[in-house]
């Protein structure tokens, strides 16, 4: 079983503050998720001056003059990202970073990242899926408010224009922040799984912890969550994210349920073989008996240990006749018998 690959979503909680993305970088780092993400994009590349704020942005910061003015404040240039790229070097997590236009493509693929991440809002966009299939590398896909429609339309986008099947990853994904538990319907990932024949994960936005641990028993094998420093910053996602011992904690609770999920074959587990005998029971004799006597099932207790007869055995004793006189708990053995 491969580990569930783990990516640590800052997004743009470092507010415009390359001091703030360092820490959240080693806070990533600290909880050991395999990337810390954040966001590549101009902010005239990817919304109108005109377009409005989504409902939990105007209720995490309050409404600005729109999404422009919003986003114009959190974009990272290219110094930001060699910057960022060598402090995640340093402290031994992988940078990775979403592109939200052609040109950010264009900008992540000089970096050589290794690793594409598609978001939500990019599921419909055919040059954008084009670009990024014709880099042919790994690549994961969010399917925030699509249709399994939609999700299938993306991946032969993608296929077709040189992605790898084996290199794919769909996520189940709903975009509202925080997602209502109601809505995040986790069995959707089987649809998916089942439909297209992929890998799946799943990109989370509910509060907590216990969904995207409950994704990876359910067999996830990559999850995407958003973390802060602190999630009464201002800014449009800290609301919806995990602060850093949280974020901990739910990477610690994924790799031990990786654990726990351990191989398809039921058989007993190297540590618990020791417990066999001291747990199940044995064919005891409930009371004294003299030489002769044939068995009836009036004559027999089942008692631990379990290191005699095996009580599934009990219909073959019925009937057979002792050699010797026997006391009472005495442990059956084969050579009790005439």
């Amino acid at each position: 079983m491969q580990p569930t690959l783990i990516i640590a979503e800052a997004g743009v909680n470092h507010n415009g503050d390359l001091n703030l993305a360092k820490e959240l970088i080693a806070a990533a780092a600290m909880a050991g998720a395999d990337y810390v993400k954040f966001q590549t994009f101009k902010a005239e590349k990817i919304v109108s001056k005109k377009a409005k704020q989504a409902e939990y942005q105007v209720k995490n910061i309050g409404e600005s003059s729109g999404q422009f003015e919003m986003l114009k404040k959190l974009e990272l240039d290219v110094d930001a990202h060699h910057i960022l790229m060598e402090e995640a070097d340093r402290l031994g997590i992988k940078f990775l970073s979403t592109a939200f236009d052609l040109d950010s493509i264009d900008l992540l693929a000089e970096l050589d990242l290794g690793l594409w991440k598609i978001p939500s809002g990019e599921i419909t966009n055919l040059p954008y899926l084009r670009k990024i299939a014709f880099q042919q590398e790994p690549t994961v896909i969010s399917t925030g408010m699509s249709t399994l429609e939609e999700v299938g339309a993306a991946i032969e986008i993608l296929l077709a224009h040189g992605a790898s099947r084996e290199k794919l990853w769909v996520l189940h994904c709903n975009t509202e922040y925080p997602t209502p538990m109601k809505d995040v319907h986790l069995r959707a990932m089987y649809q998916i799984q089942e439909t297209f024949g992929i890998k799946v994960g799943y990109s989370d936005h509910t509060l907590g912890i216990e969904v995207p641990v409950a994704a990876v028993a359910m067999g996830a094998t990559c999850i995407e969550k958003h973390f802060t420093l602190d999630r009464n910053m201002q800014g449009p996602d800290h609301k919806a994210s995990l602060e850093p011992d949280e974020l901990n904690q739910m990477i610690s609770m994924i790799r031990n349920i990786e654990l726990a999920l351990g191989e398809k074959e039921k058989k007993p587990s190297p540590s618990e073989k020791k417990n066999i005998t001291i747990v199940r029971k044995s064919i005891h004799l409930k009371h004294d008996l003299p030489a002769g006597t044939s068995l009836t099932a009036e004559d027999l207790i089942m008692l631990r240990p379990g290191d005699g007869i095996s009580p599934m055995k009990l219909e073959d004793l019925l009937g057979k006749e002792l050699r010797h006189p026997l006391k009472s708990g005495h442990k059956l053995a084969i050579q009790d018998f005439s």
